[in-house]
């Protein structure tokens, strides 16, 4: 996908202050931590077509508004992930700023997953 100048300004301006994980580290940390939060932060339509199984689900859109009521903890671990590694670097950006102090973003996101045959359903 063919992104906007103005976009990936942004997310290059945020990826330094975000950490990025692999999705062999997200593998071993959703398997470690059994208290971690696999986050989809996708539209509505995206998340509906396909998710990993254990994600939930907050859209980009509504992360600011609804993200301390979904996981009130700011301690807690959260792996975001997007359609390929964009977005997610922005919201994990956004939950940092609110004082969320253990976010990564997943490199490679929703495609990545399907490439390495993540375990997913659809609603």
């Amino acid at each position: 996908m063919q992104h906007a100048p103005g976009f990936l300004k942004l997310v290059n301006e945020a990826r330094p202050l975000v950490n990025e994980i692999t999705i062999e580290a997200a593998r071993a940390r959703l398997a470690q931590n059994p208290k971690a939060i696999f986050v989809d932060v996708r539209e509505d339509d995206e998340w509906k077509k396909g998710h990993a199984a254990e994600a939930i689900h907050l859209g980009k859109g509504v992360l600011e508004r609804d993200l301390e009521e979904t996981i009130p903890d700011t301690n807690a671990e959260i792996i975001m992930y997007c359609g390929g590694g964009y977005r997610s670097v922005l919201t994990a950006d956004v939950a940092q700023k609110m004082g969320y102090k253990n976010v990564a973003s997943l490199i490679g996101g929703y495609k990545g997953l399907v490439a390495a045959n993540w375990p997913m359903k659809a609603e």
